[in-house]
């Protein structure tokens, strides 16, 4: 028979539960969440005018600006449009470390403590935050090397709230997405909205097969992963936003008009129907219409 002091040691011991960490969420709301698209500086005018007409809106004033901390110079516009809000670069010199692979960018009310909230939860900096020529900005690192970079503003943007709220489109492998979901979702104190174990592969070209499908809600805007064994045909895994429209064929069409190309044909998942699409200069997207 064990002795009480044998029984108390062991309780000891043993190793306390895990309790959730608490951060303060510092996202402020979809309409300030931009995709970051990189273009070769010649095509800069030909995908902001494309990508404008397709989904409408309006742009910022085109710039040249040193963006990162090390020298570099590159044009740079927004094109805010109901759809989503998109950052364009086209570098004029080569593009610093570690810089164009950043998926978004995200308005944060206060960057010394999302800094600290995101190291919190499993995100390393990918370089130290930096003043930009107007406000602060780090580029961070999930689990399953998703990167992204947040942002403050000097003065406060009054945006528009958007008509439809783009989806943030994550590929990953089973390897990382619980890692990356616990991750970001303490982080952005997201909700999820949806988790099916069983959707079928053909949303991520992989008919026959069956896939994970998260869909999550913030003030982050909305984000979708997709969980598979990652051997995904061309484009799939290349389109990093979904837009929503309230007409498919109207918006490819228009799409198309202006120098797009249609990667995938419409087809339907489910109540979405849902296509890919190519602009000037190489930015691949996810266009749907419906749920």
């Amino acid at each position: 028979m064990k002795s009480l002091a044998f029984t108390i040691a062991l309780v000891l011991a043993a190793p306390a539960a895990a309790k959730p960490v608490a951060t303060p969420d510092v996202g402020v709301a979809p309409q300030y969440d931009t995709t970051h698209v990189y273009v070769p500086e010649g095509d800069f005018d030909r995908f902001v005018a494309s990508f404008s007409a397709t989904f409408g809106g309006t742009t910022s004033k085109q710039g040249t600006f040193q963006v990162t901390p090390t020298p570099s110079l590159t044009k740079s516009q927004l094109v805010l449009t109901p759809a989503g809000t998109v950052s364009v670069f086209g570098f004029k010199t080569p593009i610093p470390y570690p810089f164009g692979d950043e998926r978004t960018g995200y308005l944060v009310t206060d960057m010394d403590k999302a800094v600290v909230a995101a190291r919190k939860h499993g995100a390393i900096r990918r370089l130290n935050d930096f003043p930009d020529p107007i406000g602060r900005d780090v580029v961070i690192q999930w689990p399953g090397g998703v990167n992204m970079q947040l942002y403050w503003h000097t003065a406060t943007p009054h945006y528009a709230p958007l008509a439809t709220v783009p989806e943030n489109r994550i590929y990953l492998t089973a390897d990382a997405a619980d890692a990356f979901l616990k991750s970001w979702g303490g982080y952005a104190h997201a909700k999820v909205t949806a988790d099916n174990r069983k959707a079928p592969g053909a949303e991520v070209g992989q008919t026959g097969k069956t896939i994970r499908r998260v869909s999550l809600t913030s003030n982050y805007g909305k984000m979708v992963v997709f969980v598979s064994d990652g051997q995904l045909p061309w484009p799939y895994g290349r389109d990093m936003t979904g837009y929503q429209v309230s007409d498919l064929a109207a918006t490819l069409d228009k799409a198309k008009a202006n120098g797009a190309e249609v990667l995938v044909a419409p087809y339907s998942i489910g109540a979405r129907q849902t296509a890919i699409v190519r602009f000037p200069g190489g930015y691949i997207a996810e266009v749907h219409q419906g749920a």
